[in-house]
């Protein structure tokens, strides 16, 4: 068998997802300096409660119609239309796709803003016996609302690029948003009756310069969006198809972040907070590698079952599992190693105290259990919409979600808010079990020698890294009562130290990827 297209179709998802990874960090940094710039101006009052009520609504939808649905059901279609028939009749599709989603987001923004009194009252009851606070939501609700209009096709956009294995424009994206949302804090609050009405504006500024960046490198790929509402193409029923039971799995997603706020809420209080504190540093990991990985497999694994190269896809499949493995166990030993640590240097200052510290830190030690398999269910979801088989995710996320109740519950009142996170490492585990096993059933054995060779060596070499660490806090134990200053340098010098022990320890081993990650950086430097 001829290896070499194989390895260049990996190289490929490995350098994709080197971009998608690096601008997701990018993106990251400017959210928190965004989060820094809105405590700084308008604090925590009713009117920030306001407007992040507001902000909610079209940004869940924006995950039930964008990326979270659309993208991954686009994708596997158009490509089997590049791959299969003419560039044109793929441009169609996309055109056909464009002016047809124009339309329902369309009817949606309308509707949306219409229905806003109704829509802030079933997110926010509690909003309903504070007049001021209730009209202030609703009109930041539908000044907001035509941003998933923007950002819906952004991610039509994302699809399109990403099936020409263009990935740049699309993960830069979303730091225009919050640019938009830092300059409207600086330039436009004193413009307005209500000052936080500037995030509102640059919200919807950021949905507008999202799409507009896409439209040049569309170009350049030859994609001139004509009106073409075909609602009857073989293509957009396929894309229908697939999205439908993507929804409701988003939804099903959306459901469990809910349920586990409700839950959290029934607990002393604080634990909402500590909950999502930690959850905001879990999204580091997965957005620069889940995310990225993920995002870059799906093309490539569509593009093997287009042209019907089954083996390759199991390849592709382990390469990725591996790649992911590879960069996200050493980050869950890092994160249960210094949880403390991390959460005390970013968030331990003024009403946060050492003890706020603590719980949270407890929170990311027990979410940090799951990242594995929170990162490793991006691959198994892209491979079964490659297949265009997107039932199994939904049915697997019913199942996950009635695991997290019941796990929730049982777990919550012996270990308070720990035991909503636990439950939730527990439910992304039988997540990814579920479509392990299925994925086996479909296309057969997929994990080959090189995978658990890989994986042992990524084991052995994070069990060294969590040595090196342990050893750092016995000869220096961590304070968490001393200053800013000498928290930082611990937290800084221990994760030098770990990393460099994880590091050296897979190049001592001969792991695959980290000579492949070397290989691309020597690249990079010859092409500077």
């Amino acid at each position: 068998m001829n290896r070499k297209p194989e390895k260049s179709e990996n190289a490929k998802v490995a350098k994709a997802a080197g971009i998608v990874g690096a601008a997701t960090m990018v993106s990251r940094v400017f959210g928190v300096i965004r989060d820094m710039v809105i405590a700084a101006f308008f604090g925590a009052s009713w009117m920030t409660d306001a407007f992040w009520v507001a902000f909610r609504i079209p940004n869940m939808l924006r995950r039930l119609l964008g990326e979270g649905s659309l993208t991954i059901s686009f994708v596997p279609v158009f490509t089997e239309y590049l791959q299969k028939k003419t560039k044109e009749e793929a441009l169609e599709l996309a055109e056909n796709a464009f002016t047809i989603l124009s339309v329902i987001l369309a009817v949606v923004s309308v509707a949306g803003i219409l229905l806003s009194p109704l829509i802030v009252g079933l997110i926010a009851p509690g909003f309903i016996a504070k007049p001021e606070q209730f009209a202030l939501a609703v009109f930041l609700n539908r000044l907001m609302f035509p941003y998933i209009f923007f950002i819906a096709l952004v991610a039509l956009c994302m699809g399109i690029l990403n099936s020409f294995r263009h990935f740049t424009a699309p993960a830069l994206s979303p730091v225009l948003l919050n640019i938009a949302m830092i300059t409207a804090a600086l330039t436009l609050r004193n413009t307005f009756a209500q000052p936080i009405t500037a995030l509102a504006v640059g919200v919807l500024a950021g949905g507008v310069l999202q799409l507009a960046m896409q439209w040049p490198v569309l170009r350049k790929f030859g994609v001139k969006f004509k009106f073409r509402f075909n609602l009857r193409h073989p293509g957009i029923k396929q894309i229908g198809l697939l999205m439908l039971p993507a929804i409701l799995g988003a939804g099903v997603g959306t459901i469990n972040v809910f349920v586990g706020t409700i839950l959290a809420s029934l607990l002393p209080g604080g634990s909402v907070t500590y909950l999502f504190y930690a959850d905001r540093i879990m999204e580091f990991p997965l957005g620069i590698f889940a995310i990225a990985i993920g995002t870059a497999a799906l093309p490539s694994f569509s593009k093997h079952v287009a042209a019907g190269r089954m083996d390759e896809l199991k390849s592709g499949i382990s390469f990725s599992l591996r790649l992911m493995l590879f960069l996200t166990i050493p980050s869950m030993v890092a994160l249960m190693a210094l949880h403390l640590p991390i959460i005390s240097v970013l968030f331990q200052r003024g009403a946060f105290d050492a003890q706020a510290a603590t719980y949270t830190g407890q929170a990311l030690f027990c979410y940090a259990l799951g990242l594995w398999a929170y990162s490793v269910l991006r691959v198994f979801v892209s491979s079964f919409y490659s297949l265009q088989d997107s039932k199994w995710p939904l049915k697997a996320a019913v199942i996950t979600l009635m695991v997290n109740v019941i796990c929730s519950l049982v777990l919550m009142y012996p270990l308070k808010h720990n035991g909503i996170a636990l439950a939730g490492s527990i439910s992304a585990i039988a997540n990814v079990l579920i479509l392990a096993i299925v994925l086996g059933k479909k296309i057969g054995a997929y994990l080959d020698r090189a995978f658990y060779t890989s994986v042992l060596k990524i084991i052995t070499s994070s069990v060294v890294m969590a040595a090196a660490i342990g050893l750092i806090e016995y000869f220096m134990p961590w304070n968490t009562s001393a200053g800013f200053k000498t928290r930082l340098i611990y937290l800084v010098s221990t994760i030098i130290v770990g990393a460099g022990a994880y590091f050296v320890c897979a190049y001592g081993l001969k792991s695959a990827e980290i000579h492949a990650l070397i290989n691309m950086v020597k690249k990079r430097l010859r092409r500077a």
